[in-house]
């Protein structure tokens, strides 16, 4: 080694100009001193056991030792679908998302397809002629969903299609179940009674799996009756197990048309979602659903709530879904535009996270632009 060196330390003075030498830092003094090394020599490299920068030295190098790691096939496709021949309608709090008629919706999954997502996930938005307070059209046996199913099935087979159970698309107060009689809460027992009925109809029109997203006490098990006694064992449920309360849902509600009836009422989706602060909660409801029958256990939203994935994917073997809702994706875009974050970087971070925090599969508005990128 070299010689010993000294290090003068300069240190603003708050003790009127009074010199402090090293002992004095201790008790609190400020001001100037030095600093002797001892027999240390800077120019020996440090005795270390391990060096994690290491294995950051090179590009090659982090790649080979990533833990987590992003594929097109981590993704499902959520999809908006409408009635008519129009045009793509744009929504405008989601660039870049758009409500398709049957035709460019087949076009849209086809092209999904050719890029390695293996599901969408459907979602209608209907005129409002066809809402009323018991969201009656769910159960239309020629309703819009049921022949978008049937639509895409036959023209890209392959592909994975997933439908959501839940009335809030139906009725004319925004509500994912029927009210009671005196119209200030939800009827529990009703409403599954009625999505138990939706969900077969969507079953028999050929969809792979259905996703209750109504969190409804006791809906699954009653889905899972349902469908073993009318001969659909082979549909799979996917539980929006743990579905919060969330101020994050906003441009999904502009994109199916509820965003108006929402919270008109003084019903509040707070009886039937769960409270953003109740983590006990959300690992209790994943394991209700487990024990009922669900194939699929999900948490919405996602990037606000990545411990409540660590904690599912710890105390479940049944695949992990979560869902980077409308508002992650919006705020996300929002932020890009204004040019306070980088779109591409913080997309795929959001990402990221979300599958490092134990996600199987990811719902996602990005899913065609990360497969592309990914591909």
């Amino acid at each position: 080694g070299g010689a010993p060196i000294e290090v003068t330390i300069m240190v603003t003075s708050m003790m009127g100009g009074k010199a402090m030498g090293v002992d004095d830092f201790g008790s609190g003094g400020r001001g100037r001193g030095v600093l002797k090394c001892g027999n240390m020599s800077f120019d020996r490299p440090l005795d270390l056991v391990e060096r994690p920068r290491r294995l950051r030295r090179t590009a090659s190098l982090r790649r080979m030792v990533q833990e987590t790691v992003l594929r097109p096939a981590d993704f499902i496709a959520p999809l908006f679908v409408i009635d008519g021949k129009g045009a793509p309608q744009p929504i405008k709090s989601m660039p870049g998302v758009f409500r398709y008629n049957v035709k460019d919706l087949i076009k849209e999954c086809r092209a999904l397809h050719k890029l390695g997502v293996p599901a969408v996930a459907l979602f209608p938005k209907l005129a409002a002629k066809f809402k009323d307070a018991g969201g009656t059209h769910a159960l239309d046996e020629d309703g819009l969903i049921l022949r978008a199913v049937a639509a895409v099935k036959s023209a890209v087979p392959e592909l994975t299609v997933i439908t959501d159970v839940a009335l809030d698309p139906y009725t004319t107060h925004g509500h994912d179940g029927v009210l009671t009689e005196s119209g200030d809460d939800v009827d529990n027992d009703r409403s599954v009674a009625i999505l138990s009925e939706m969900a077969l109809l969507q079953a028999e029109a050929g969809v792979d799996i259905v996703a209750p997203s109504d969190m409804m006490d006791g809906r699954i098990a009653a889905i899972r009756e349902t469908f073993d006694d009318a001969g659909q064992t082979d549909t799979a449920i996917m539980a929006y197990s743990a579905k919060f309360n969330s101020a994050y849902y906003g441009p999904f509600r502009d994109a199916v048309g509820s965003s108006q009836a929402a919270g008109t009422r003084l019903l509040s989706k707070a009886t039937y979602q769960l409270d953003p602060a109740n983590r006990r909660q959300a690992i209790n409801e994943a394991a209700l659903d487990e024990d009922e029958g669900a194939d699929f256990i999900m948490v919405k939203p996602a990037g606000a709530y990545l411990d409540i994935i660590r904690d599912v994917r710890e105390r479940t073997g049944k695949p992990v879904a979560a869902y980077q809702v409308s508002g992650e994706y919006a705020q996300i875009q929002a932020a890009a535009k204004l040019g306070w974050l980088d779109l591409e970087k913080c997309r795929h971070e959001s990402l990221l996270a979300i599958k490092r925090a134990g996600a199987d599969m990811i719902l996602t508005y990005f899913a065609k632009d990360m497969a592309k990128l990914l591909g």
